[in-house]
């Protein structure tokens, strides 16, 4: 049902989420500069980038932006404390006053499917349609990531939270230590047909070491990467955009589904159903590389 019901809701699920830009909540004055450099997704930090006495600061100065820019292409997220805090009780309840919201909010540090629902369930007051992503950070919460990815329709991809889940699994954030946790989130969002991104490469002018990690990234199922700083996103979109070959299946899978009218499509020798239409919007929509 859920999946069925996210069909409606395509200008959420075709996206280009190659690309998730932070930005400090505490600095305005990039957040107009990040929306310029081609990121697929920007996303104002008031949550880690944000100490905690300086919380009611990063609210005023961030949650009006979203009003300012909300004609900018890219898509305008919000990383929001976590709704088991008095600071993400706060950060709700300043978001569903504001005249224009965030195109998407993240989730931090989420538990179970349950504060999601929550989430979801007060957004829907609104009548914006408002995209939901999840970061995977507990132990708790890879437990429970498959309940988690289909918790409501509104949710659109998760993340691995590296640091965070290190710390709760007793291990080192390094990628192999981190193999399973990382299988498992990508596991969940493929399950649930929604994005799924890694964490960001923290060394900025390693170029080779980004590509690398980008390469294997996708290779186990992930489709984008966050960063940190603007002059990774060429190379993530690189790694991330579907090849040529990839593009012309999926335009012959559209135009098939388009002109059938059974709602079934055959595209070499193989049942085409909806969700595989929509995996191939995505893709369509990430070939189109500004």
């Amino acid at each position: 049902m859920i999946l069925m019901e996210k069909l409606t809701m395509s200008s959420l699920y075709t996206r280009r989420r190659r690309s998730f830009l932070f930005v400090p909540g505490l600095r305005p004055d990039r957040f107009a500069k990040a929306l310029e450099t081609g990121a697929d997704v920007v996303c104002i930090d008031i949550e880690d980038a944000v100490a905690p006495a300086r919380k009611d600061e990063a609210r005023d100065l961030s949650l009006p932006l979203y009003h300012e820019y909300r004609a900018a292409k890219a898509e305008k997220a919000l990383r929001i404390n976590s709704v088991r805090t008095p600071e993400g009780l706060a950060d709700l309840n300043a978001l569903l006053k504001l005249e224009t919201l965030p195109d998407a909010i993240v989730l931090t540090k989420v538990r179970t499917a349950d504060e999601v629902r929550l989430v979801a369930d007060l957004l829907r007051h609104r009548p914006e349609e408002v995209g939901i992503y999840v970061i995977i950070e507990t132990a708790e919460g890879l437990e429970n990531v498959a309940a988690i990815a289909q918790a409501d329709r509104s949710v659109v991809a998760l993340f691995i939270g590296a640091v965070d889940l290190s710390a709760e699994l007793r291990v080192r954030p390094t990628w192999d230590a981190l193999f399973y946790a990382r299988s498992r989130i990508v596991h969940a969002a493929a399950r649930a047909e929604i994005d799924v991104l890694d964490v960001p490469y923290l060394t900025i002018d390693d170029e080779e070491g980004l590509r690398r990690e980008s390469q294997r990234s996708a290779e186990l199922g992930f489709t984008g990467k966050a960063l940190i700083h603007p002059t990774h996103i060429q190379t993530i979109h690189n790694v991330f955009s579907p090849t040529p070959e990839e593009v012309d299946y999926a335009r012959r899978v559209i135009a098939a589904f388009q002109e059938s009218t059974t709602g079934l499509a055959v595209v070499d020798g193989k049942l085409i159903e909806k969700p595989v239409i929509r995996g191939a919007e995505r893709i369509l929509a990430n070939a189109e590389v500004s």
